[in-house]
């Protein structure tokens, strides 16, 4: 029997919601729907940002050891590329790192807007002004920003940024967001269906890419994380983000004074406004800890050494004291200590 000819297929409605993800993420960066590239995740995204450009003259690519991994390893692939770490190997990394590393030889600096696991904000627009001067490229890893403070490409500076939306945006894994300043630039190595100038006349044989960011687009995808992207979109541009960090703020600084009177460790910066919107509790067996969390309805992340407590719009007091009693609870139940400062 055939369909209803009058109403559309599931494909066609799919790619309208492709549309108003890429519409309602273009707003929430202050971008044009045109700079937005609709991408699987964060490492092919940097992939297409990084293997468009020809590293000759300047062939240094600027990243920290804070670095989330699946960016650093899409650097660390690209050929002809010299990557130059830039803070300790324990990831700890500032802003000023950035600033005495750039170069006449540097190419393109890849800076997150907050460390993924110690929660340190840098200043992105000072780094993308010194980039800039000496005719580099920024790139920015928003990924644990994007959602829970205001970010606007055009204050930033960056060249790129790049965010999924599987945490703060309140959507599934599987989609990322790629904004790219000058979108008729040079073209990405990895390519697919939707990176043509009219994928539906479906030609195999033509190679042809449009002057807008979706020449950054590969193939088709996944059709449950683009409703879900819609849905935690169209819920954040509803928050007024400012609000949205002071809330944050005030979360992790009642968190981190509840765990530091319990005896935990953990790693805050000097200002609130240099730190994100998770808190990492220096624990060796984080994996454990996050375990046994878990069971007890309390959600937190373990990063190499640290369990990541993240904060939301939707983050009570009543949370923060569950999360503090489960973590003194197990504690007790393991007898175990917190890890001493350093």
């Amino acid at each position: 029997m055939l369909d209803d000819l009058s109403r559309p297929g599931f494909w066609q409605v799919c790619e309208e919601q492709v549309a108003e993800a890429r519409r309602l993420f273009a707003r929430l960066v202050g971008a044009d729907v045109n700079q937005i590239a609709v991408l699987p995740n964060a490492s092919v995204a940097a992939h297409q940002a990084a293997s468009g450009r020809r590293w000759r003259r300047r062939r240094d690519l600027l990243a920290t050891t804070a670095e989330f991994p699946g960016i650093a390893h899409a650097w660390l692939a690209q050929p002809g590329v010299r990557v130059r770490w830039i803070g300790p190997s324990g990831g700890q990394v500032c802003t000023s790192d950035y600033l005495s590393q750039i170069t006449t030889r540097t190419g393109m600096v890849s800076v997150p807007a907050v460390t993924y696991r110690d929660s340190l904000r840098l200043d992105v627009a000072r780094v993308a002004d010194a980039a800039h001067d000496v005719g580099a490229q920024v790139f920015v890893d928003a990924y644990q920003a994007a959602g829970v403070m205001p970010l606007d490409v055009d204050s930033l500076g960056c060249d790129y940024l790049v965010t999924g939306t599987g945490k703060y945006l309140l959507g599934l894994p599987g989609l990322a967001f790629l904004y790219v300043r000058h979108p008729d630039g040079p073209l990405p190595a990895l390519t697919g269906w939707l990176g043509r100038t009219d994928p539906h006349t479906f030609r195999a044989t033509i190679l042809d890419s449009p002057p807008h960011a979706r020449r950054y687009e590969t193939g088709t995808p996944a059709a449950a994380a683009v409703y879900a992207a819609v849905a935690g979109l169209s819920l954040i541009g509803g928050l007024d983000l400012q609000q949205v960090r002071h809330h944050t703020q005030r979360m992790i600084t009642a968190t981190a004074q509840r765990l530091t009177f319990q005896g935990e460790v953990v790693r805050l910066t000097g200002s609130l406004d240099a730190h994100g919107a998770h808190l990492a509790l220096v624990e060796p067996h984080a994996d454990t800890m996050a375990a046994w969390l878990g069971n007890r309805s309390v959600i937190a992340a373990p990063r190499s050494g640290v369990l990541r407590l993240a904060m939301h719009a939707y983050t009570t007091d009543d949370d923060i004291d569950t999360a503090c009693e489960a973590i003194a609870a197990y504690r007790r139940r393991s007898r175990t200590r917190p890890e001493a400062p350093r």
